[in-house]
């Protein structure tokens, strides 16, 4: 175990702090609830960013900007958005600051006309601008996402996971018909577990909130659900079919086809920087971070062994060649930083491959790359080099294994992180489906959640009151409706009626 890591097993909130601290991710801001996201952690981020970005447009999307200051008149105009978040806003009343007597700063000028809320979420803004562009039928859908932060005060901030301030995509649709924004709804929940899958790999459960749970002002609430070592649940992602409700309240309006005037359906989504505190939370153990292969910023780190200058140009020579067969391009170009070189491995992704030659010692320059969660390690020494060989060091399952220099190809490592990629999602669907357990009482339920956590299937009859005392009973909350099963019906866990929906409980992030 690392020594800068509490083992998850004496305490997993501060193990998620301390893996996050030793990988240099994020900080904690001055303002409280608010963090520095180090290049480190962005650079995750990013990647987080460029494949779902990918994804966004391949289904006909297209990235616009929308303003940080809202004014606080749009919240009240659709009633249950401004209940949901009114308690969450911070708020803009000056137009500038100015020194009082005693020469500190206060708020000056003239107080605004109307306060200026910082956007906890864009509906209310999309709305506004969506009924200035719409006219007619012939200008839906309307497919528009925007890559931006948001401000919510938040009682309980933990890095990543819940912040004052956080990073985001949004998306807001606008469409002619019912079904096209529940289609749309649908597809963009696809989309958010097909990323969470596939490039995180983190299983997902899905399917639509209850009422009590749903986004304020939506008709419908979507989400992708998954479950952390420590057995609880974290919402992952959300999709929004917000009916004709926003469309009312900001007056989106078009001519039908056939020429009367009808209000637009439309639709949100959204993910956060939180898939990154999933991502640690599902992955990472107690030597430190473990990071998916399709979002490592660096997908293997090259650890030099040498004592003398003819030694180091010996291994240098050998990286060289091994760097040229894993990128398949004998002229990479290379970047040097205080020691670590980079090479790009792959273009789209942006990703790279790095050695490691700084002046410290073997064991200091593996410790350093553990921590930081790279997926591969590829250890060489003037004993390895004689052998046209290295050691290849696996990051998720802690194998060492000899590997020659020729049996290395640009196919041969890119397989190797698929096949990385496929061993962390099955360890984390082993685990989800290991603590994923079926309840056919009330009193079930309770002792479930009480004595083992993670997930409880049940059926239920959702009710506003009734998730409100099993909530208060036991610290878990409904988490969705599960998709694959909405047909079923099942008697009730709490109340014993028969036309219960299958629902996942689970105490939450």
């Amino acid at each position: 175990m690392a020594k800068n890591i509490k083992k998850r097993s004496d305490d997993y909130a501060q193990w998620y702090l301390d893996v996050i601290k030793a990988a240099k991710l994020a900080d904690n801001a001055p303002v409280r609830g608010c963090m520095v996201i180090r290049p480190e952690g962005y650079a995750i981020w990013e990647a987080v960013q460029r494949q779902m970005d990918r994804r966004f447009k391949e289904t006909g999307h297209v990235n616009a900007y929308f303003p940080l200051l809202i004014p606080q008149s749009f919240l009240t105009k659709e009633a249950e958005h401004v209940e949901g978040f009114a308690m969450e806003c911070a708020i803009v009343t000056h137009t500038r600051l100015e020194k009082g007597a005693d020469g500190k700063l206060r708020p000056g000028g003239d107080p605004l006309e109307e306060p200026l809320i910082i956007r906890p979420t864009s509906e209310t803004v999309f709305g506004h601008m969506y009924a200035q562009w719409v006219q007619s039928y012939r200008d839906l859908p309307l497919l528009i996402n925007q890559w931006c932060n948001v401000m919510r005060w938040e009682m309980r901030p933990r890095l990543f996971l819940r912040t004052a301030e956080f990073l985001w995509q949004e998306g807001h649709t606008a469409h002619e018909t019912e079904k096209e924004a529940h289609e749309e709804t649908l597809r963009m929940l696809g989309v958010y577990a097909d990323f969470a899958e596939n490039v995180l790999a983190v299983p997902v459960y899905r399917g639509p909130k209850t009422d009590s749970e749903k986004f304020p002002g939506a008709v419908t609430t979507y989400c992708i659900e998954g479950l952390m070592q420590d057995g609880k649940a974290l919402q992952m992602g959300t999709s929004h079919d917000l009916g004709q409700n926003f469309a009312k309240a900001f007056d989106i309006k078009y001519l039908s086809r056939e020429q009367k005037q009808e209000f637009a359906h439309t639709t949100s989504w959204g993910t956060s920087t939180r898939m990154i505190g999933a991502m640690i939370m599902v992955h990472s153990d107690d030597e430190g971070l473990v990071l998916p292969p399709r979002v490592a910023p660096d997908v293997a780190a090259i650890v030099p062994i040498f004592k003398t200058p003819e030694e180091e140009a010996k291994v240098r020579t050998f990286v060289d060649q091994l760097v040229a067969a894993i990128t398949g391009r004998a002229d990479t170009n290379k970047i040097s930083r205080h020691g670590i070189e980079s090479y790009p491995f792959d273009p789209i992704t942006e990703q790279r491959l790095v050695s490691d030659f700084r002046d410290a010692r073997p064991g200091d320059k593996q410790y350093h790359w553990e921590q930081r969660g790279v997926p591969f390690r590829l250890e060489v020494g003037p004993r390895d080099v004689d052998q046209q060989s290295f050691i290849l060091k696996g990051r998720i399952d802690g194998t060492k294994t000899p590997v020659k220099l020729a049996e290395v190809s640009n196919e041969w490592f890119r397989a190797k992180l698929d096949a990385a990629h496929a061993m962390l999602f099955d360890k984390a669907r082993k685990l989800r489906d290991e603590n994923t357990r079926p309840a056919a009482s009330y009193d079930e339920l309770k002792k479930i959640i009480k004595e083992q956590g993670g997930f409880v299937r049940c059926f239920f009859k959702p009710d506003r009151a009734t998730e409100k005392r099993i909530k208060d009973e036991t610290k878990a909350t409904a988490r969705c409706i599960l998709m694959e099963s909405q047909d079923k019906r099942g008697k009730c866990v709490y109340t014993g009626a028969e036309d219960g929906v299958e629902v996942l409980f689970a105490q939450a992030y």
